[in-house]
């Protein structure tokens, strides 16, 4: 059985979201719950993306005359993509979270508008 990774269950929480016009709250609320866990999990993997970017910079300031040449060939790393993959992945939870914060909020304000006017 394959592993599912992170950013995998990211992008399908994503992809629910935004193609499900008709959101339950219940649902909304899961995805949430679901999300923040992930929080966890993305801090690890940046941690340990950037130390691995950060041997891999070393090596290249040790091994050209230039910093700003050693830098751009770090910033052409699998190393570097790590690390950028990790930062994106945790600005998308952080506004998926954002977002489902507000769309519960709006229901919630909807249901309860809607209970004062009767």
């Amino acid at each position: 059985m394959a592993e599912t990774t992170v950013r995998e269950l990211v992008k399908s929480y994503q992809r629910e979201i935004q193609d499900t016009p008709d959101l339950l709250p219940e649902r909304a609320a899961e995805l949430l719950l679901q999300l923040a866990a992930l929080v966890g999990n993305i801090a690890d993997e940046i941690r340990d993306a950037d130390s691995e970017y950060a041997v891999t910079l070393l090596h290249f300031l040790d091994s050209e005359q230039k910093a700003n040449r050693a830098r751009i060939r770090a910033e052409i790393s699998p190393e570097f993509r790590r690390k950028q993959e990790a930062r994106d992945t945790k600005e998308l939870v952080t506004e998926l979270c954002r977002s489902l914060k507000y769309f519960l909020k709006a229901k919630q304000d909807e249901y309860y508008m809607s209970r004062h006017q009767q």
